[in-house]
């Protein structure tokens, strides 16, 4: 385990290291080959149906999230505050169900912007929960606005630059890139809580569902047209979501079993 000191270093030099090789890099403007998706079929008559439909699991675990940490007796947090990123979080995963199924409907750029909002939301308020659990809750509760901000800034940034011609996704591609790495550092972090390890988990669905979004026709050629990589990239998602919440449920503070005598430690 690395040192809090040491840790916190690691994470502000990764995130200029990241800063620096985006600005070193060529501008990377939105493929309109993107909206293109694999599976247009409609069914009971919604468009794009499996792309449209599969983001249901995103409510569903952004609902089943906000109503847990809200009820007051459900999570076991070592200081109250810690809830409100996770609140974040799940908050982000409902609007993303909304915001994603709005895009699908009919992909365009300027839908898009709905769909990427609220999941920047989720990866900047995760980042927030890291630094609230790993180092300082005073400092992640302050930096959360400003993290959740800086991430919907980057969508926004990019959506004017296609607008003037000038697309640029290199900011909100590195905001994803930097939360995952923050998931990833935190483990080298002293854990205040049990399971920490399944924030590779998370990290782990959230690959799975780039390399499914990556492979999106030919999964379904391989799969006989039964459904697209896109849509398994939704669940892969929402799944990386559950995996947040699942962490949630079974964790305990460590001092709790610390606090035990020894005879009921197993």
């Amino acid at each position: 385990m690395l040192s809090l000191r040491k840790g916190l270093v690691l994470s502000i030099a990764s995130g200029f290291g990241l800063a620096l090789i985006a600005l070193l890099l060529p501008r990377i403007p939105q493929p309109q080959a993107y909206h293109n998706f694999a599976d247009h079929r409609g069914w009971l008559g919604v468009p794009n149906f499996g792309d449209v439909m599969s983001n249901l699991p995103f409510a569903i675990v952004g609902a089943w999230g906000l109503a847990w940490l809200l009820r007051s007796s459900s999570a076991d947090f070592l200081d109250a505050r810690e809830r409100w990123p996770y609140v974040m979080v799940f908050a982000g995963l409902l609007l993303t169900a909304f915001g994603s199924s709005y895009y699908h409907l009919a992909p365009d750029n300027a839908r898009l912007v709905w769909d990427r909002l609220p999941i920047t939301m989720v990866f900047t308020a995760l980042v927030s929960a890291m630094i609230v659990e790993r180092f300082s809750v005073r400092a992640g509760i302050w930096l959360m606005p400003f993290l959740v901000a800086l991430g919907m800034a980057s969508v926004v940034q990019w959506y004017v630059s296609e607008l003037h011609g000038a697309g640029d996704l290199r900011l909100y591609a590195a905001v994803q890139v930097y939360s995952a790495l923050v998931l990833l550092i935190a483990l080298l972090f002293p854990p205040r809580y049990e399971r920490g390890s399944d924030l590779a988990a998370v990290v782990g669905f959230y690959a799975l569902a780039k390399v499914f979004e990556t492979l999106d026709r030919p999964i379904l050629t391989l799969l006989g047209g039964a459904v697209s990589g896109h849509t398994l990239k939704h669940l892969a998602a929402a799944t990386a979501g559950y995996w947040i919440l699942r962490m949630l449920q079974k964790r305990v503070p460590i001092r709790t079993k610390l606090d035990q005598p020894m005879t009921q430690v197993r």
